[in-house]
């Protein structure tokens, strides 16, 4: 027969253990709750194959060298929910951004579609609808449906350009102009000009990236990332970045400013406040990588979050009945 000191010395033992486990619920629990993916993924287009690779954008690990298969190349890159946009020879093609699978094709007049951009339901698209210098638009669709709300939404552009970026009210559009280039702000209600030369003397101007009112400007030809104010277009650090190889496309995550490198089949990525190289070879072996773009670290969906928070909770009312310490 057990002794009452015996019984106590068992549940004194037992104690750890079981505090233990309640611990072990709880971490299982807060794992599950977290999505597959809980970090922030880059997409790189590469020209030459019309591929969208997916990688982890803290690593610079693969996580999808295949993803998508564009079947053009794919100069920009956008994102609404899990929805991801991507250039083509012809329009947009709408892809699902978690599994890369084909949702619907948005026909545009631009003969060759260079640079989209998202904001809400607003979804525009930068391209070429002839081959005459001034042929350029850019057009504003239903990022929902596909639907056109104005193909020539912005008309007079120069034929080859490639950046589109969203700031409020404020569309910036990347124009090459005769070998030069600037960078024109719009309203992004009307069309409207706000000032059609709002950066100028920049060096075939392509990539943009905003952020808060740091306007990011990649100079293909130059080999240079600027920055300008995104109020004033006035130059903070015109050669914010230099000793690139053919810049094309801009992202960024967080404080880090990623830049992709036409010449060297190169990622690099760069503190967004100094512009020094945190790895000027985050991600190498491309071909010929062109569209940019990061998804942040998905949320975790709100079933997962409520049974997280279920186990949590039990476990906390077994640590109050049985008196675990």
């Amino acid at each position: 027969m057990k002794t009452k000191t015996t019984m106590k010395t068992m549940i004194t033992n037992w104690r750890p253990l079981r505090r233990a486990l309640c611990t072990a619920v709880l971490g299982i629990a807060a794992l599950w709750a977290l999505p597959n993916n809980a970090r922030a993924q880059l997409y790189v287009g590469q020209r030459m194959t019309g591929i969208v690779s997916k990688f982890d954008a803290t690593t610079g690990i693969v996580i999808n060298t295949d993803f998508i298969d564009n079947n053009a190349p794919p100069y920009g890159l956008a994102l609404s929910g899990n929805h991801l946009f991507v250039t083509s020879l012809r329009g947009v093609v709408e892809y699902n951004a978690a599994t890369g699978t084909p949702i619907d094709f948005i026909v545009t007049p631009q003969q060759t579609s260079t640079a989209i951009a998202v904001s809400g339901n607003q979804l525009f698209v930068a391209g070429d609808v002839g081959t005459a210098s001034g042929s350029g638009t850019v057009g504003e669709y239903d990022a929902s449906t596909g639907a056109t709300i104005n193909a020539f939404f912005i008309t007079g552009l120069n034929r080859f350009y490639y950046g589109l970026a969203l700031s409020g009210n404020t569309l910036f559009v990347a124009n090459l102009d005769g070998g030069g280039g600037r960078v024109g702000a719009y309203d992004a209600a009307t069309g409207a000009p706000i000032n059609a030369d709002f950066i100028t003397g920049l060096n075939d101007p392509v990539g943009l990236a905003l952020s808060g009112n740091h306007l990011f400007v990649a100079n293909f030809a130059g080999s240079t990332v600027g920055e300008y104010d995104a109020s004033t277009g006035a130059a903070i650090n015109a050669r914010f970045i230099s000793g690139l190889s053919e810049p094309f496309g801009l992202a960024l995550s967080d404080n880090t400013l990623f830049v992709s490198n036409r010449l060297t089949n190169t990622v690099g990525a760069y503190d967004a406040t100094t512009g020094a190289p945190i790895n000027a070879d985050f991600i190498t072996g491309l071909n010929d990588p062109v569209g940019l773009l990061v998804a942040p670290v998905p949320e975790p969906s709100p079933w997962s979050m409520i049974a997280a928070g279920g186990v949590a909770l039990l476990a906390i009312m077994l640590r109050k009945k049985h008196g675990i310490a």
